[in-house]
């Protein structure tokens, strides 16, 4: 992923991650205006917005997006972005203190809307909430959030690779099978041009997002029905099931073994995404929006790679698990400000066939919405497809765990188990359920 300068200094403004999304840069610019104003501009807005991105990888399609509609009704939309290096939380909660607050902007989650309860307007009657499941509600029931993209979470493959080895990723369902396909593609690492069998990182500053989050989120929710809050419910009490998730620590445990030891404890998010589109790693450990990278930034190295298929394989840690986890990973906010009515007709058109458009075909964002017609030209898009036309699919209650959980609590545990410092899994386990235990304590 290029890195990109931040234009605007934010202070105190730390190094963390948004919880659903890769990058470590930000960026801010505008479009130009290339269209004249237009009639159907809401009465008493003004002709310029500003949206708060939290996908530094589709930065560029957002702005083309901005720019469609810029010539479309003459509102300029300025884009500014954000990555996996930034947190958004409390880079908006200075911009609040600033009165600088943006008219449009991301939320991961029941945590982060709490920041803004009271303070986002009301899209309930807009047309494009009956067109989607995905809409974000709050406790009222009122809606606040705008899905602008369905993600998934599985343990991503190469396709090519797994044929060349022989390894039927349908049948990747239990431990057991799973185990064995790592041992086959460790003895044939040479073979198949491999530096590791897998590309997990546990850094725990920068990626403690990808591992306190989205991998031990799959504790939480894979193999469950979309609406089983089981292992979710027992966390808010401060707990872990400890038969489950020892399966689920086996599992980590074998990603620590068969991972890329320069990655392993150190690595970064762009490293990690580089090295599986050059062919490098059998599986990585990130979820679908790495696509727009492979096929943007690394295209290059992906097309070197033989611009191979990819899959997606459930976090198998247990017999039977045959489910990816598949959710909106954040939605865009209005603020209720001046400028509202403005930014919900904004995205009132994102909603229609011109704004989908872009968003599918070019930002290769698989649509919540029910009448959209395209499919993204995205490496991952037919995966995700399949899963959920096969109904194989679970939720992502981990963006309702505790505010701070993974990073202040789990990213840690998990670089240490990484790292040797935990020797064995019953230590992990026990770690782990002593920071849950101290997080949802405090």
């Amino acid at each position: 992923m290029k890195k990109k300068a931040l234009a605007i200094l934010m202070t105190g403004v730390i190094a963390v991650g948004l919880a659903a999304c890769g990058g470590s840069s930000s960026s801010s610019s505008g479009t130009a205006s290339t269209g004249s104003k237009a009639s159907s501009t809401p009465s008493g807005s003004t002709t310029s917005l500003r949206l708060v991105n939290g996908k530094i990888e589709v930065d560029a399609q957002l702005k083309e997006l901005a720019k469609a509609y810029e010539t479309k009704t003459g509102v300029h939309v300025e884009i500014e972005s954000m990555g996996g290096g930034v947190d958004i939380q409390g880079a908006l909660k200075n911009y609040n203190q600033a009165d600088n607050m943006p008219d449009i902007f991301v939320n991961g989650g029941s945590s982060d809307f709490k920041n803004w309860d009271g303070l986002l307007a009301d899209m309930s009657s807009e047309a494009w909430v009956s067109d989607t499941d995905a809409a974000y509600k709050d406790a009222d029931g009122k809606v606040i959030g705008f899905p602008y993209t369905t993600e998934a979470i599985g343990l991503a493959y190469n396709a090519d690779i797994l044929s060349k080895a022989g390894i039927d990723p349908a049948k990747l369902t239990s431990p057991a099978a799973l185990k064995e396909a790592f041992e086959t593609l460790d003895s044939k690492k040479d073979e198949l041009g491999l530096t590791a069998v897998i590309g997990y990182c546990a850094e725990p500053v920068n990626l403690y997002w990808s591992t306190g989050n989205h991998i031990f989120g799959t504790y939480e929710d894979a193999g469950l029905k979309r609406d089983d809050t089981t292992y979710y419910d027992l966390l808010t009490k401060g707990e872990i099931d400890t038969e489950r998730f020892t399966k689920f620590a086996e599992m980590v445990d074998l990603f620590n073994k068969y991972s890329d030891p320069s990655l392993l404890v150190s690595g970064t998010y762009d490293q990690q995404i580089l090295n599986f589109s050059s062919g490098k790693y059998a599986f990585v450990t990130q979820g679908s929006w790495i696509g727009a990278t492979m096929t943007a930034d690394d295209k290059e190295q992906y097309e070197a790679a033989g611009s191979f298929k990819v899959g997606m394989a459930p976090y198998c840690f247990d017999d039977g698990i045959d489910t990816i986890q598949t959710n909106s990973p954040s939605w865009w906010a209005v603020w209720n400000g001046k400028n509202a009515d403005a930014a919900k007709a904004f995205l009132a058109w994102c909603a229609t066939d011109e704004g989908q458009e872009i968003l599918v075909k070019k930002a290769g964002f698989v649509s919540p919405f029910k009448s959209c017609k395209y499919i993204a030209d995205d490496p991952f898009a037919q995966t995700i497809a399949d899963y959920v036309a096969a109904g194989k699919t679970s939720a992502w209650h981990w963006l309702d765990n505790k505010e701070g959980l993974a990073q202040q609590y789990l990213g840690q545990v998990f670089a240490d188990f990484a790292a040797g410092k935990l020797a064995k899994v019953d230590d992990f386990v026990k770690t782990i359920a002593q920071q849950v235990k101290a997080c949802y304590n405090s």
